[in-house]
């Protein structure tokens, strides 16, 4: 088994891991990346195959394909942010985010949907960034498809997802099959904590090692404290700080890095967070605001059979069915798709403490979940959270989840037990702290019907974070423009999942690399002085 980034730096590939720093550090280049996810793993490619020198920065460790063992106690404190256990501000939303070379890349489940075209077409009607057509975007998602290596599932889906299926079919529910940006899978199950055979074509086996090839620099554990931004309202140097080994606490050297173009890339957590604390310009009052999550509702059921939701490719499967019942700024829609099961994750996911929790383990191989993907942003209520910063700097996400959202997710949880007693389920619980399940689907029916929906007793989950850099037709509407250039600041990209106004409806890992894809050309050739490629 190959480990692509290893072999390279043997090679002489240029990296600074800046937790063994002894010593204040300057640095320069033509761009600064900072953020090494979707957008920014796909901005270090294509500005170094432009020509140009680039910095890549990355707050997280650098760990490869080889060290990925399948361990949950391994993976959380490595590879994410807080250990995996990110919350919003009142503590009613976990939020998995990767913090780590290749970001939520390197730990995501490899669903990759284009943006739909309903979502692209409310952001051409309704807020006027008429440049972003499906037609427009469909070869950069081409372009993005062919070099991730995207297709439709093409093998049997696991347990996990047949029963999503089999459900489904039998209350007259379309399902379909998820593209994966795979290569080579040996469907093992385990996408969440680390690629180990290197088969997911993330940012840390694609991108980023085709930048560091031709002589980017990375820069890991540095965190990007702020944009220093001259008289003139030019960035002209980031100043970061180097973290301990430990991923936790910050060391003692800074780093400055010179250059002549910034592009932020840093999550729709991060990146506004780090505009706030750089004081970037901001008339339309709308940094960090809208942020959204596609909040997530979870639904357990039991069978029979051993369905071991652990092992085989995690999300093959998945139903738009209930996205496409309303309106897209009607009632919250949402998407169908079935997690992973791992202890840890389920565990700590799970309602009840003591011995019902301990029951409800006992239970594991023989647990199917499907969760619901709320379609946020839409609908006139739906004005997602705020990203604010503590006293120390450090970002928080204010989430309020309100009657429009919980009205859904009633809705949510009716339909997933019924798929799931659809499929044979002999109980079936939400996630939830006032019930222990249902044993058929009239009692799920009532019984949901009636429960009480609020933060903390109803489990609200999230792995998709978006927003907070709102795209928008004129300063007066959003943080950046249709390519992501800073409405204030000329010489400031943001290129991540931040810049969307919206929610996307779907994983929005390919609608990142598909719109960094088409911004990314633009910006190095207009660095480079030559002439923009055509945009459809």
């Amino acid at each position: 088994m190959r480990d692509v980034m290893r072999d390279g730096l043997a090679a002489g590939w240029k990296h600074i891991d800046a937790s063994t720093l002894q010593a204040d550090l300057t640095l320069e280049a033509d761009v600064v990346i900072i953020g090494s996810g979707a957008g920014g793993g796909v901005a270090a490619e294509l500005l170094t195959d432009a020509g140009l020198k680039v910095i890549l920065v990355e707050e997280g460790p650098l760990k490869t394909t080889s060290d990925f063992r399948m361990r949950e106690s391994e993976a959380y404190p490595q590879l994410y942010q807080e250990s995996a256990a990110r919350k919003t501000a009142d503590k009613a939303i976990n939020i998995l985010q990767g913090r780590c070379v290749g970001g939520s890349t390197t730990v995501n489940w490899t669903s990759s949907f284009r943006t739909p075209a309903a979502t692209l077409g409310y952001w051409q009607k309704v807020l006027g960034l008429k440049q972003l057509s499906a037609d427009s975007m469909s070869p950069w998602f081409a372009a993005m498809e062919h070099r991730l290596g995207v297709r439709p599932w093409p093998f049997e889906p696991n347990q996990n997802n047949n029963l999503l299926a089999k459900g489904a079919e039998r209350i007259g529910v379309a399902t379909h099959v998820i593209p994966r940006n795979v290569r080579g899978c040996w469907n093992i199950g385990y996408c969440g904590v680390g690629c180990p055979t290197g088969a997911k074509q993330s940012m840390l086996v694609t991108t980023i090692p085709a930048a560091l090839s031709r002589g980017a620099l990375l820069v890991s554990r540095l965190r990007a404290e702020r944009l220093i931004l001259s008289p003139q309202k030019r960035v002209v140097g980031l100043k970061g700080r180097a973290m301990n080994a430990d991923g936790i606490r910050p060391g003692s050297a800074s780093v400055r890095i010179q250059a002549k173009h910034f592009v932020v890339a840093a999550g729709a957590v991060g990146s506004p967070a780090l505009l706030m604390r750089s004081a970037v310009p901001d008339p339309s009052g709308l940094l960090g605001h809208r942020t959204f999550l596609h909040p997530v509702v979870v639904s357990a059921g039991v069978f029979t059979q051993r369905v071991e939701g652990y092992a085989g490719a995690p999300q093959t499967i998945y139903s738009d069915h209930y996205l496409e019942q309303f309106p897209i700024d009607g009632p919250l829609g949402f998407k169908l798709e079935t997690p992973p099961l791992h202890p840890v994750l389920y565990s700590t996911t799970l309602q009840g403490f003591g011995e019902s929790h301990a029951e409800k383990m006992r239970d594991f191989a023989n647990v199917q979940v499907i969760l619901a993907l709320i379609r946020d942003g839409f609908h006139p209520e739906s004005r997602g959270g705020r990203v604010r910063l503590r006293s120390d700097g450090a970002p928080f996400l204010d989430y309020p989840l309100n009657e429009v959202f919980w009205e859904s997710a009633r809705r949510a949880l009716l339909a997933m037990a019924e798929i799931q007693f659809a499929a044979g389920a002999n109980r079936v619980t939400p996630v939830h702290e006032d019930t222990l399940g249902y044993a058929s689907w009239n009692e799920a029916r009532q019984g949901i019907a009636a429960l009480s929906l609020k933060p903390l007793s109803c489990r609200v989950v999230s792995a998709h974070v978006m927003g907070g850099c709102a795209m928008g037709e004129s300063s007066k509407r959003g943080v950046v423009d249709h390519r992501g250039r800073h409405f204030q600041v000329e010489n400031l990209t943001v290129c991540d999942g931040s810049i969307f106004p919206t929610s996307i409806g779907a994983n929005p890992q390919l609608s990142i690399y598909g719109l960094a894809a088409r911004n990314i050309s633009l910006l190095a050739a207009e660095l480079q002085g030559r002439p923009a490629p055509a945009i459809p």
